[in-house]
């Protein structure tokens, strides 16, 4: 409840009309378009750790330590932890304040703008659409590596009307999107299961890597600065570097910095825990709760994953293997049978992963179709399921279909800057809102608001410039697809806008 009444404000009928935290918490009580309350902190921390331990965890600390830092792959995870931990008290305050589907989405709106809040969304649909995808495309790639450890042989694509189509992606997609369909309760109990199977599958991993560790391997911790493998270009570079005028290099402290931006991809289910405020319990005290315990659980994970596959084997061993891994380590030191039991704890991640970003998903277009500015129908729940079911089956066959039909996985990098964006505008709408609504009951604050706001968003556009040139332009050439839709269709259908026309004209 707000405790006193809102400032006046002018109508505004430009682009940076604002949706008040009024008509965003009032939006929940629309009776066809309407969530369940119906998911505690546990739910929460459980989703986190689903979503960003994935496959991820056994190879992109890997993947960091042979083409960017060498051992201090390290420091780039601590780095990245850090960066995320300070959004994510941002995306605690905002959900502890404004508890409404959207994530960024709603949390921009009510302090930048729709202008600002439309681009967010449209981010934020980037990188759930495309995480979903490429998680779906790698479980089917999975599930074939997996069938032939044990001996046997299955077919990752079928040819359906003389087109090739993986099947893996399309089965699990389907699964899921049913599961999530029927209930978001039922589907967080599933995912719990998941969540504990590979957890349990991580750490005795770690453990038995452990006793292969030799420290020697950790020397020299931050290995020297030299030139990128011959044929990389300008634009496979960071933006940072690029912009420098540095010549394309590997390791160093760019290297370093270059591997905390990879690794990010680790953190990026907490945004996704975010989009699911509406539909929990207290969310004043329960989402703090929830995003820390996860965020805690999934570094202390990474991190001891990182440590085991760097003191394994020498970095440069790794980057000799051409697709590095916690499997390559393994096999580098003769213990094969660890290929196994790490392939079925990819499959069992891929799984949770995928069900926790289809989740988000939904929910992200959920909250801009009801605001209007996508098809209103989109957000229509079930009278019987009290979830939007069209929605999420529409959002399953486009997940399905790309998985299933493209090479999606080249466009992995672009999920980091469509999250990395959004924690910009979270992080700098904080002090925002701070200051334009200081009537509000926050569950949770920001301590030392404006100075650690300000310095979470910074720090992430610190990250997003060491991504490669070629993602950013890729970017840029989804806002300006996103920029077509909303001046054609989005600023016209505003429920926002149309209540300010309304005003003008009455």
């Amino acid at each position: 409840m707000v405790t006193s009444n809102p400032p006046t404000l002018k109508p505004r009928a430009d682009l940076l009309r604002r949706k008040s935290v009024e008509a965003s918490l009032a939006s929940v009580d629309d009776p066809d378009r309407h969530l369940t309350r119906s998911l505690t902190a546990w739910d929460l921390a459980v989703m986190g750790v689903a979503v960003a331990v994935g496959a991820g965890i056994f190879s992109v600390g890997a993947t960091a330590a042979a083409n960017y830092a060498g051992p201090s792959v390290i420091v780039s995870f601590v780095i990245a932890a850090v960066v995320c931990g300070l959004a994510i008290m941002c995306y605690a305050e905002f959900a502890s304040t404004i508890p409404v589907a959207g994530s960024a989405y709603t949390y921009s709106y009510s302090t930048m703008g729709e202008l600002v809040a439309w681009i967010i969304g449209w981010d934020l649909i980037l990188e759930m659409l495309l995480a979903a995808a490429v998680i779906a495309k790698f479980w089917g790639v999975y599930l074939s590596d997996a069938v032939a450890l044990f001996g046997s042989t299955l077919a990752a694509t079928l040819t359906v009307a003389g087109v090739d189509v993986a099947w893996g992606p399309v089965v699990i997609v389907a699964v899921f999107t049913t599961l999530l369909a029927i209930g978001t309760r039922l589907s967080s109990r599933v995912n719990s299961v998941f969540t504990i199977i590979k957890v349990a599958i991580t750490l005795f991993v770690v453990v038995a890597g452990f006793f292969y560790v030799d420290s020697a391997n950790y020397s020299p911790f931050v290995p020297p600065s030299q030139p990128a493998p011959v044929g990389t270009s300008a634009l496979q570079q960071s933006l940072l570097s690029f912009l420098s005028g540095a010549a394309p290099s590997s390791y160093g402290i760019f290297g370093i910095l270059s591997g905390a931006a990879l690794v990010f991809f680790a953190f990026i289910g907490f945004d996704v825990v975010a989009t699911t405020a509406e539909e929990t319990i207290n969310p004043q005290r329960t989402i703090p709760r929830g995003i820390f315990a996860g965020l805690a659980i999934v570094t202390v994970l990474y991190i001891l994953v990182t440590v085991v596959v760097t003191g394994m084997v020498p970095y440069t061993a790794l980057a000799a293997s051409g697709s590095p891994s916690l499997t390559t380590a393994f096999v580098l030191v003769g213990a094969d049978w660890a290929g196994k039991i790490i392939s079925v704890g990819i499959l069992v991640g891929l799984t949770s992963v995928l069900m926790v970003l289809l989740l988000g998903l939904t929910r992200v277009v959920f909250a801009m179709s009801r605001d209007g500015l996508l098809p209103r129908s989109f957000s229509r729940t079930s009278g019987r399921f009290h979830t939007p079911v069209r929605l999420q089956i529409g959002a399953g066959v486009v997940v399905a279909m790309i998985a299933g039909l493209s090479r999606v996985e080249v466009l992995e990098e672009m999920i980091n800057i469509g999250t990395l964006s959004a924690f910009v505008l979270v992080s700098f709408g904080v002090p925002i809102l701070r200051r334009t609504r200081p009537d509000l009951p926050r569950g949770f604050q920001v301590p030392w608001s404006p100075t650690l706001p300000i310095l979470a968003g910074v720090a992430c556009l610190w990250l997003m410039v060491n991504l490669t040139t070629l993602t950013w332009l890729r970017f840029a050439a989804w806002l300006v697809v996103g920029m077509a839709i909303y001046g054609g269709y989005s600023y016209r259908h505003s429920l926002v806008g149309r209540a300010q026309r309304a005003a003008a004209d009455g």
